[in-house]
C-alpha cells in the first residue's frame, strides 16, 4: 500500500475501524493482508483528518523502523505547513522520535502518551498529542489504544 501506515501488523487502520465504525476489521482487507485504501482516504477526508511525516529526510541507521535506529536528517517544516491550513489546531505524533522533533521544533516539553501540550503558533493555539504507538511491539492493548485515539479525535473535534 502506497500511504501511511502500510505495514499489515500495525494497528493504526484497526484503531480507526474502532474509534470511527466500532469494528477494528472496517478498514482491512484480510484476504489480501492490506487496508481498504479507498475507504481510509475518504474516511480521513470526511474528518478532516491530515497525515504527513516530521521529517523529510532521515537515515536509517540499522535495517529496522524502530525510532531509536532513525537519524533525522531534514526536519519538515511544520510551522510552515500548518500555515496552509488555517482550521488545524491539533497535531497527534504516533512515535517517540516524532515527538521529540515536533517538540524541539516548537520548544515544549513532550506530553505523556495519550496526553497533549499547547503551544502559541502564528497567534493561535495548538495542542500537540502523544498517542500510543500502533506498531504490536507496543505493549498496549488494541482496545486500549483505541479508547486513547478516540478520546483525542473527541477533544480535537469539539474544540
Amino acid at each position: 500500500m502506497d500511504f501511511y501506515y502500510p505495514n499489515f501488523t500495525n494497528d493504526m487502520w484497526r484503531v480507526f475501524g474502532l474509534v470511527f465504525f466500532g469494528d477494528a476489521q472496517r478498514l482491512v482487507d484480510a484476504g489480501r493482508k492490506t487496508y481498504r485504501l479507498a475507504e481510509i482516504k475518504a474516511l480521513l477526508n470526511e474528518k478532516g483528518i491530515g497525515l504527513y511525516d516530521t521529517a523529510c529526510a532521515v537515515r536509517r541507521l540499522q535495517d529496522n523502523a524502530a525510532d531509536k535506529f532513525l537519524e533525522v536528517v531534514t526536519p519538515t517544516d511544520i510551522g510552515a505547513l500548518l500555515a496552509r491550513m488555517p482550521h488545524c489546531r491539533a497535531i497527534a505524533t504516533t512515535g517517540q522520535k516524532a515527538t521529540e522533533t515536533l517538540c524541539a521544533h516548537f520548544g515544549v516539553e513532550a506530553p505523556k502518551v495519550g496526553g497533549y501540550v499547547a503551544f502559541m503558533l502564528h497567534g493561535e493555539e495548538f495542542r500537540l498529542y502523544r498517542m500510543p504507538s500502533t506498531s504490536r511491539a507496543y505493549p498496549l492493548a488494541l482496545a486500549k489504544k483505541a479508547e486513547a485515539y478516540g478520546r483525542m479525535m473527541r477533544e480535537v473535534m469539539e474544540r
